[in-house]
Parts: C-alpha cells; sequence; structure tokens
C-alpha cells in the first residue's frame, strides 16, 4: 500500500500539543499505513535558516520546518489570516492584501516544497490540508514530483465573484489545478469551485466533480464533508458527568436550563448577533426569563489582530448591557468566558445543555455542531439550534436551522427548544445520530483517501 504524507500549516507532534479531531483523524490514517506528517515546527527561528527537525514515533516520521519571524508575520498572520480568511468566509470588507505579504505566502510555500520534495516517493500519497498551502501542489510538481498530490479545502468556498476580486487570483488559484483531488466540506462549495474555474480561470467543467483547466490538465473534485469520532464523543461525554466541573456548572444552573456557544473568538463566528438574539429572547419571551442562562466560551485567537480586540470589546459590552437589563440578584443571563477547557470537559458541558447555539455566520463545516449533537443524553437530549451558512446545515438538517443575521427567529428558536416536548427532541437527535453514525471521522478520511487513489 503506498505511503500516506500529510502535508498542514501545523504538525502535531504526539506530546508536545493537545491534539484535536482533526489531528486524531489524521494520526490514525498515517498509523493504517505508515507515512510522515510535514509542516511548520511552531517554532521561530532567529537565524532564518528554515532548519529542518525529524522526529518518529511508531511508523510515523514527523518533519517539521522553523520559519523566520519575517516569514511568520507576513506569510501566517498576513496573507493567510487577514488576506485568504476573511475572502473565504466571504468578508471582502476586511480582507487586507499587500504584494509583500503575498510574496512571503509564496516563499513559505516554496520552502515547503524544497524541503519535502526529496522526502517523497513516486508511489506516495500526499494529501495537503487548507488554505495555507494552496500552491503547494504546483511548487512540488515544478520539482519534479509525480506522485498523487490532493488538498482539502476546510473553510467555505466563497462565489467566483468573491474569489476574482483579489489580486493575482489567477495565478493563486491556477495553483490548485495541479492536484489530483481537491476535496470540499459541501456540495454547494464544490459548485462554487466549478463556476470560478468556468467563468474566471478560464476552464470548463466536463461533468460534476470533473474539470479541465485552460491548459488542459484535468483534475477531479468533490465534497467530503469531514466529521468527527461520533462512538467516542458519545462515551466521553456520558463519562464527563462525574467530572467536578460538569458537576460545579450543574450546581451553578440551581435547576435553570442551560444554553452553551462554544467558538474559537473571530468574526465569521457570529458572536455579536448571537448575543443581541439572546438579548431578543429576554424580550420576546419573558415566560422564560430566569430560566435559561447563556453561557458563551470563546477563547481568545489572533489577539494581536485589530478586528479580534475590537470584536472582544464589543462581546463584554453586549454580555454587560444584557445582563445589566436583565439579571436577578441569583441569575445571571449570560456567562461570557475566554479560555480554553480540556475537551472532554467540553463534552460535559454539551451534554448539560438543553440548548446548543452554533450561528455562524459562515463555516466551513463546524464540528462543535456535531459533537454537541454526538453528546446528548439519549433519554433526554437537548435541541441544536444551527445557522443555514454552517456546512453542518447539510446533514444535520434535523436541527433547528436558523439565518443568524435574524435575530428575531434566533430567538424564537430558542423558545422553541426551550418548549419541545421530549418525544420531538428524541426524534430529531436520533436522526441527527444516525447520520454522524454513519459518516464518522474515519468514515470521511476514508473516503476521501480512496478518492484520491483513483487514476484521474
Amino acid at each position: 500500500m503506498s505511503r500516506l504524507v500529510v502535508v498542514s500549516n501545523r504538525v502535531a507532534i504526539p506530546g508536545t500539543s493537545s491534539a484535536g479531531g482533526l489531528a486524531v483523524a489524521l494520526q490514525a490514517a498515517l498509523e493504517e499505513t505508515g507515512g510522515m506528517w510535514f509542516g511548520w515546527s511552531g517554532r521561530i527561528d532567529p537565524d532564518d535558516s528554515g532548519q529542518v527537525h525529524e522526529h518518529d514515533a511508531g511508523n510515523i516520521r514527523y518533519v517539521t520546518v522553523d520559519l523566520s519571524k519575517r516569514d511568520h508575520d507576513d506569510y501566517y498572520n498576513g496573507f493567510a489570516n487577514r488576506t485568504l480568511w476573511p475572502l473565504l468566509h466571504f468578508r471582502v470588507d476586511l480582507v487586507d492584501y499587500s504584494r509583500i505579504t503575498y510574496a512571503a505566502y509564496r516563499r513559505v510555500n516554496a520552502l515547503f516544497a524544497e524541503k519535502l520534495a526529496p522526502l517523497l516517493r513516486d508511489d506516495d500519497l500526499v494529501w495537503v490540508h487548507d488554505y495555507h498551502l494552496i500552491p503547494m501542489a504546483k511548487l512540488l510538481r515544478e520539482l519534479g514530483v509525480t506522485c498523487r498530490l490532493g488538498f482539502f479545502l476546510h473553510v467555505p468556498m466563497p462565489s467566483s465573484d468573491l474569489l476574482a476580486a483579489l489580486p493575482q487570483h489567477e495565478r493563486l488559484f491556477e495553483g490548485l489545478s495541479s492536484y489530483d483531488l481537491i476535496g470540499f466540506q459541501t456540495e454547494r462549495d464544490l459548485e462554487r469551485f466549478q463556476d470560478y474555474v468556468r467563468l474566471f480561470g478560464r476552464g470548463r467543467v466536463i461533468s460534476h466533480g470533473v474539470l479541465e483547466t485552460h491548459k488542459g490538465k484535468r483534475l477531479r473534485a468533490g465534497a467530503f464533508p469531514i466529521s468527527i469520532d461520533t462512538a467516542h464523543i458519545e462515551t466521553q461525554a456520558a463519562a464527563a458527568a462525574a467530572k467536578a466541573g460538569v458537576k460545579r456548572l450543574g450546581v451553578s444552573l440551581s435547576g435553570r436550563e442551560l444554553a452553551i456557544g462554544v467558538d474559537r473568538l473571530d468574526y465569521s463566528k457570529g458572536l455579536p448577533e448571537r448575543f443581541r438574539s439572546f438579548g431578543r429572547f429576554l424580550k420576546r419571551h419573558p415566560e422564560h426569563r430566569g430560566k435559561l442562562t447563556l453561557l458563551q466560551i470563546a477563547p481568545v485567537s489572533r489577539g494581536e489582530v485589530l478586528e479580534y480586540q475590537k470584536l472582544r470589546s464589543e462581546l463584554e459590552q453586549l454580555s454587560g448591557h444584557i445582563n445589566g437589563a436583565h439579571a436577578e440578584p441569583d441569575w445571571t443571563p449570560v456567562r461570557y468566558v475566554n479560555r480554553n477547557y480540556p475537551h472532554p470537559t467540553l463534552t460535559g458541558f454539551y451534554r448539560l445543555s438543553r440548548v446548543g447555539l452554533v450561528t455562524p455566520l459562515r463555516d466551513g463545516m463546524n464540528l462543535v455542531a456535531k459533537e454537541y449533537v454526538a453528546a446528548q443524553d439519549p433519554k433526554n437530549p437537548g435541541v441544536l439550534v444551527l445557522s443555514t451558512f454552517a456546512g453542518a446545515a447539510r446533514e444535520l438538517d434535523a436541527a433547528l436551522l436558523v439565518n443568524p443575521y435574524d435575530m428575531d427567529g434566533v430567538a424564537d428558536a430558542m423558545a422553541a427548544a426551550m418548549e419541545m416536548p421530549l418525544e420531538e427532541r428524541r426524534e430529531r437527535w436520533e436522526t441527527m445520530m444516525a447520520v454522524l453514525r454513519e459518516h464518522d471521522i474515519t468514515a470521511w478520511r476514508r473516503n476521501y483517501l480512496a478518492a484520491l487513489r483513483e487514476p484521474s
């Protein structure tokens, strides 16, 4: 069987980082066949030498590269997260484009390709992840690499008109044509990419998921919705009820119900809109005042970026305003927390919650939605309130689907969740769990890799 080579911006080296669901899935894929994981080490090299580190664990080799401070600032904080991230989340108004950061983006991708190419074999399967590394395949091909190259975009694919607003978009997205297979989260993302190829890439769509560039290069693309380790989350959440932190949270509610949101602090997550919707809920449905507490967990990310600083300040003001207007001596409506919790504890929090609020303005998938469902008590499940603009809404359509911009609608969905009979809650939960059990994280990676192995 071919060796699998995973390429990502960061590498989850065992014992050095807390592995999330994706890292666990990729680790399992590598362990099945033996392989290599390549990417940035997480280190800033003061000597700017691009030093390579190798570490073996079992049948996996971890190969990482250091970056200079300038490259990290311009490639990662700059083009990747101040240009591509807002663009891919439909926020052209926040795109900060400069030729300097674009040059750094290409320079770091070229550095990675230069270090990786000599390590590859002709029969390798190379699986590149996310928007940080779009040009990787083209650069590897230029260095003579002939093995099969796949790419997976974890974030949304915006409309072709938005992509075309990016200077040098043709050069950037032409790099995707050097991959053998491009994976997207949803069929809608695939459709948008096909529109871009046809309208702005001067290529053509031969059939659904089969494209040809203007130079005659054929490639395949498909939708491969990422998922979770469903069985593990079920077991973990049930066991978490005994954890001290989960017990304390339950006691602190004093018999009230809990609504929970867990999101990285990011403008794509719709957190100000969520807070305002909760405020509307308290006004529109006074019969539920004092009966529901919102716990919003939002760890700070990219705290040095001005937009994120403004967002944090806005959320602090909104939570203070809601609490000032509605709190009682024994009830605080909004609990807003900027810190991480261990994953087992989070799943315990999900299980306690009558309402799961997953209302991003735009999200590629959103695994919190899937984890919330998998964590529920089958005898007394909570209700998922889910944005139609999250990729997860395509699969979890038994949730209460909402438009996050319609704050009255979200408020009414919270009330519906509070009032929903147990029989309906169970029915909706069982429908979603059937999907999550069949389409778990193992099925996702196996389906993608099977497609990558197929000849073009």
